[in-house]
């Protein structure tokens, strides 16, 4: 049985789950999205992911910068929705919104809760350093990410693995997944389960001043740390070329297996190692892959050395 569904997200992440829902026959009746933004260059308004594919559907779209007004909500009860679906949307939503659908509202997390509630998960697991993540649907309650669970999809996180990599892979598992709890709550059969009390994590908005690389820590928390920031907004180091020093973003690293260290030694925190971008740690090193100067675009080490020279006992800041 299909149902009449309401649809709420704003950036590429919520796109499958909307795309998911449309192919499985439900009557998706209204998309709700963060309002256009300026963006790029000339800083025109610039609509969300979310809204140019709902208009390519042909799904009315509504971008209201709240939703605590009375208008608003009278509004969204109008709609006569039998359940919403809440996809990284970006909006706080109030009690009266909660309550409005028939069978409540829906919520698409890419953690396993409770385990990094809040606005950064995929930045922050892999950050951690997690070997282990997923999607969850919830029931949605007030509190920030709080609500019962009803189902979920676990997937390990490769040791390499970026950000932007686990979050394209996250966003094809959450919309499988959603479509299966929309087909059991047609069913009558969609149950929920409280999250548990212990192991409750936080996961913050990334700020960008944490992305300038400290070589002091651990290998391991070096590369965590690059590859939780790739490909936004990337993290970075100082780095002297051609004479002046830059500012280098890493996009891609990998760990230094301890038969890789250069015959230079490792050398203070920070020294480049050897002719493939080894550069030492606090403890260990990693391996610059994939890097991105001001203006440019992402090089693998190889195409960035062959234009920019950075030998053994250079020191990265």
């Amino acid at each position: 049985m299909s149902l009449r569904v309401v649809f709420m997200g704003t950036p590429d992440f919520s796109v499958p789950t909307l795309v998911e829902i449309v192919g499985q026959g439900h009557e998706v009746v209204a998309v709700y999205a963060q309002p256009p933004r300026p963006a790029g260059r000339g800083l025109a308004e610039t609509k969300s992911p979310v809204q140019r594919q709902a208009e390519a559907f042909g799904i009315p779209v509504l971008t209201p910068a709240s939703l605590k007004g009375e208008a608003e909500q009278a509004a969204f009860r109008a709609h006569g929705a039998d359940v919403a679906v809440v996809v990284a949307y970006g909006l706080l939503l109030p009690r009266p919104i909660l309550e409005a659908p028939a069978e409540g509202c829906l919520n698409l997390h890419a953690s396993l809760l409770p385990r990094w509630r809040g606005a950064a998960p995929i930045h922050r697991a892999v950050m951690a350093g997690d070997r282990e993540t997923g999607v969850e649907v919830m029931r949605m309650e007030e509190g920030l990410d709080t609500g019962p669970v009803c189902m979920a999809e676990r997937t390990a996180i490769g040791a390499d693995e970026t950000t932007g990599d686990l979050h394209d892979r996250l966003a094809r598992l959450g919309a499988d997944l959603m479509a299966r709890a929309l087909a059991a709550l047609s069913r009558g059969g969609l149950g929920c389960v409280p999250q548990a009390a212990e192991g409750v994590t936080y996961a913050r908005k990334i700020d960008k001043a944490e992305a300038r690389i400290d070589w002091t820590l651990a290998a391991a928390s070096v590369h965590d740390r690059i590859r939780g920031l790739s490909p936004f907004p990337g993290a970075w180091c100082e780095m002297p070329l051609g004479g002046r020093t830059e500012r280098v973003k890493i996009l891609r690293s990998t760990l230094v297996a301890g038969p890789e260290v250069a015959p230079a030694g490792p050398g203070e925190p920070g020294t480049v190692m050897d002719d493939g971008l080894a550069v030492a740690c606090g403890t260990g090193a990693i391996r610059l892959v994939e890097l991105q100067r001001a203006g440019g675009r992402p090089l693998r080490a190889g195409d960035f050395l062959r234009g920019t020279a950075v030998p053994p006992g250079t020191r990265l800041g």
